[in-house]
């Protein structure tokens, strides 16, 4: 039985889909947001718990084939070297991301004119721009003005505190006359909007119950629900449904008793991920559409781009204190984030500096997959490097290949029946190249700041946290899914909003770019009702 038809589904509620939904409230029409996840309870993360650092290894993992709650669905990683990382809940990643919130730079958009390499976008920095500086300020971000390597900005409120570790290394990267500043960080340094201030607990990654780090369900979601939008949670969608004419016309979904339910609507918006969005859209197939819908390019699910990384540590004489402070928010350096051939390879790396894990991660690798050894050793070991380690997080930036995609897996379902979503990605040769001139490089800042020691980690296959590329935005139907605006050249009613829109990935995190879009796309969409379908 079809429910009443609403004006716009939004299909999940977590970075774009919830500053979609905000933003398109003022129209004032019927807007209903399916989640296949429920409400997170803050008095509930981890971080209250004595034990917290254990549940980054089950119900708090960053992988979805570890964690296994009811909203997850499992993901087929074994041809990849990263697992995709992700969390199905309101508010999505942004439950988990660390927060660290830059912004790509003007050139990150003209690749293919700059470099020969990859497309450029058919929108500017420029364009996005006002709705960056709008997202700062729903979202809260703490930041300097004035970064000479960055686009000119001003983050609402000031910096977070670099403390010990941060001055320590900015003093490396002073020795080597290279490019350091303070992240922006979308955690707050002061009071803001009836939030509090960050107290330096350090487990970002498991959820801030502090409420000082931005995720959407306590920023976007509260003033998107007064406005009037109705957010459903337990909600899996199976697939959006066409009418004779190709437009979307709804959606097949399973309820919280996991009865198949419909949805009718007049527009269909996507916010799933790089990885969800074109799941769905290969499983939503029909006469009109036998290669799933909005694929008449052969395009949904192809140049899923990662940003592989690198983790380089230094161990320190003296204690740093560097498990104090948002663990991935620090400073930053960008000094070898534009292309400079003599380099031997194209594009460039942001280097984030990271602090450190609390005791029972450190001692077991955590994140770092480099464990402490056992037995005798192991208590002193630990109290020489326990907060007395600095790291460099090397974000490099992924190239487009359309070999590197997501298809539908065969076998594997999820707890519905609905296929799983197949990876296949392969790190490209120029990315090694460029991490390894990156792992090099953050060598000689950590020793210029002091190190004693330093150590490239082994490939970390748990950093997929950025998924992006798989329908990407163009003004070519023949090479993108999406138009300028994120609005389907084949299903003139279907709109993607999230990092599925890339056509680059830059070197830097994207959820602070994920958002803008979302908030440009719903601009667009506003400016052009009276015309949207034509």
């Amino acid at each position: 039985m079809a429910e009443a038809a609403v004006d716009v589904l939004i299909i999940g509620a977590g970075a774009s889909g919830a500053a979609l939904a905000w933003s398109l409230a003022e129209t004032r029409m019927n807007i209903v947001c399916m989640e296949q996840g429920g409400f997170m309870d803050p008095a509930k993360y981890p971080s209250t718990e004595p034990d917290w650092e254990r549940h980054r290894f089950g119900r708090f993992a960053a992988n979805p084939n570890v964690r296994k709650m009811a909203s997850d669905y499992p993901v087929n990683d074994q041809a990849s070297p990263i697992s995709p990382l992700m969390f199905n809940a309101v508010g999505g990643g942004t439950i988990i991301y660390a927060g660290h919130f830059p912004r790509f730079h003007p050139s990150d958009f003209r690749v293919k004119s700059l470099d020969g390499v990859a497309d450029d976008w058919p929108i500017d920095y420029a364009t996005l721009a006002p709705f960056y500086d709008l997202n700062d300020r729903m979202m809260g971000v703490s930041g300097l003005a004035g970064n000479p390597a960055g686009p000119a900005h001003t983050p609402p409120l000031p910096p977070l505190p670099l403390g010990k570790l941060g001055h320590t290394m900015a003093g490396g990267f002073n020795k080597l006359g290279w490019h350091w500043w303070p992240a922006d960080s979308a955690i707050l340094s002061e009071p803001y909007e009836g939030r509090a201030a960050c107290v330096n607990a350090g487990p970002c990654d498991l959820g801030c119950a502090q409420g000082a780090k931005a995720s959407t369900d306590i920023t976007y979601w509260p003033l998107a629900q007064r406005r009037g939008v109705t957010l459903r949670t337990q909600c899996r969608v199976r697939e959006i449904t066409v009418d004779e004419h190709g437009m979307a016309d709804g959606v097949l979904y399973y309820d919280e008793r996991g009865q198949l339910q419909r949805q009718k609507a007049s527009i269909v918006v996507l916010a799933c991920n790089g990885i969800g969005s074109s799941r769905l859209l290969l499983n939503s197939r029909s006469k009109l559409f036998p290669d799933g819908l909005a694929n008449r390019s052969g395009l949904v699910g192809k140049n899923l781009m990662f940003h592989p990384f690198s983790i380089v540590v230094g161990g320190f004489g003296e204690p740093l204190d560097s498990y104090k402070g948002p663990m991935g928010c620090c400073i930053t350096s960008q000094e070898f984030y534009e292309t400079d051939l003599s380099r031997g390879f194209l594009r460039g790396c942001t280097f984030e500096i990271l602090r450190g894990v609390g005791p029972m991660t450190g001692a077991v690798g955590g994140i770092m997959n480099n464990p402490v050894s056992w037995g005798t050793t192991h208590r002193e070991i630990q109290a020489l490097t326990f907060g007395r380690t600095a790291a460099i997080g090397v974000i490099s930036e992924d190239l487009p290949e359309e070999h590197n995609r997501v298809t539908l897996d065969p076998e594997l379902t999820d707890a519905h029946g609905i296929p799983a979503p197949k990876i296949d990605y392969v790190q490209a040769d120029n990315n090694k190249k460029l991490l390894r001139h990156g792992e090099a490089r953050a060598q000689e800042a950590l020793k210029a700041a002091g190190a004693q020691w330093t150590l490239v980690l082994p490939t970390v296959r748990q950093t997929g946290w950025h998924l992006m590329g798989t329908a990407r935005m163009g003004s070519d139907p023949e090479r993108s899914v999406v138009n300028p605006w994120g609005r389907s050249h084949d299903v003139r009613n279907l709109f993607v909003v999230d990092g599925s829109l890339f056509v680059t990935s830059a070197a830097v995190n994207p959820t602070s770019t994920i958002q803008a879009l979302a908030l440009y796309i719903g601009d667009a969409i506003k400016k052009n009702l009276a015309n949207l379908f034509d």
